[in-house]
């Protein structure tokens, strides 16, 4: 068997534009097209524990899986732990950024080839945070700079193996410790920082949620998944999970393996219109 990784490296075709969202030269975001539109629009925000080793290349199989699968795909990027202004607060000023400003800007440059509408949030493990946590923006205390008045206007967020327990994931010390370099500090300003960037502690969040999850993920364990999924629909979200058997972290991002098909299950449920056949 092959090392799952390979898709981290893989050859995929390239974007069809790349379009600032922001002043800094990370503020990017590459759009690929499907075949045919109008399309829903996937917002994706890759992983990497928010490492600045780990950029937007890191999803470009996923991403242009997903055009081939008839959507259009929006790739973000955004500053990491490492490069200037990434870490904290920056981080989270630029999905705060992005995910006010991209859907805008991507249906301005691509016009009738995207759907007017149906926007939907896909991230993988940090990126599955960060777009848990861009839907929950409404539920931050009125004083955060991030906060909205409103939920955000998707469909709903699909997270591939997300860190969505911040908190649990510091303890666990996932990603060499990564929550540590993402929010440093220890006490009251700690608790602070985890609770106003934690998706487990802005629940509920009133967006439909699909989770996928390998049972054999090693970086992000899917008891993970299963406790926020616990928690958001004991809240009353409407929250789906998929626990897939024998399945590990980065086969989730791979266009060629055997999770691909419930990926784009996934995907589907959250850009079907409400009255078409099959929707429950």
């Amino acid at each position: 068997m092959g090392d799952s990784r390979d898709v981290l490296r893989r050859p995929a075709r390239p974007p069809d534009d790349t379009l600032a969202y922001g002043p800094d030269p990370a503020h990017l975001v590459d759009v690929r097209l499907p075949a045919t539109g109008p399309a829903p629009l996937l917002v994706v925000l890759h992983g990497g524990f928010w490492m600045a080793e780990h950029d937007r290349a890191h999803a470009a199989a996923q991403s242009a899986g997903l055009a081939d699968a008839g959507y259009v795909v929006a790739t973000v990027e955004y500053r990491r732990v490492g490069m200037r202004g990434g870490g904290w607060p920056g981080t989270f000023d630029d999905v705060a950024l992005l995910s006010d400003t991209v859907p805008p800007l991507v249906r301005a440059a691509v016009g009738a080839g995207v759907d007017p509408v149906c926007t939907v949030l896909v991230g993988h493990s940090a990126g599955g945070h960060l777009a848990a946590w861009a839907a929950a923006r409404h539920r931050l205390p009125e004083a955060s700079p991030w906060r909205r008045r409103s939920p955000l206007p998707v469909a709903g967020v699909v997270s591939l193996a997300g860190v969505l327990d911040l908190v649990d994931a510091r303890r666990r010390g996932l990603g060499g410790h990564a929550v540590r370099r993402l929010l440093p500090g220890r006490g009251r300003g700690l608790t602070e920082r985890l609770g106003l960037t934690s998706p487990a502690g802005l629940l509920p969040i009133g967006v439909p949620l699909v989770l996928v999850h390998g049972t054999r993920d090693e970086e992000v364990p899917v008891d993970m998944s299963r406790a926020y999924a616990g928690t958001a629909a004991a809240l009353g979200d409407d929250v789906t999970l998929h626990a897939l058997d024998g399945v590990d972290h980065y086969e989730l991002i791979d266009p060629l393996s055997s999770a691909w098909p419930t990926v784009l299950a996934a995907v589907a449920v959250l850009t079907r219109p409400a009255d078409s056949p099959g929707e429950s």
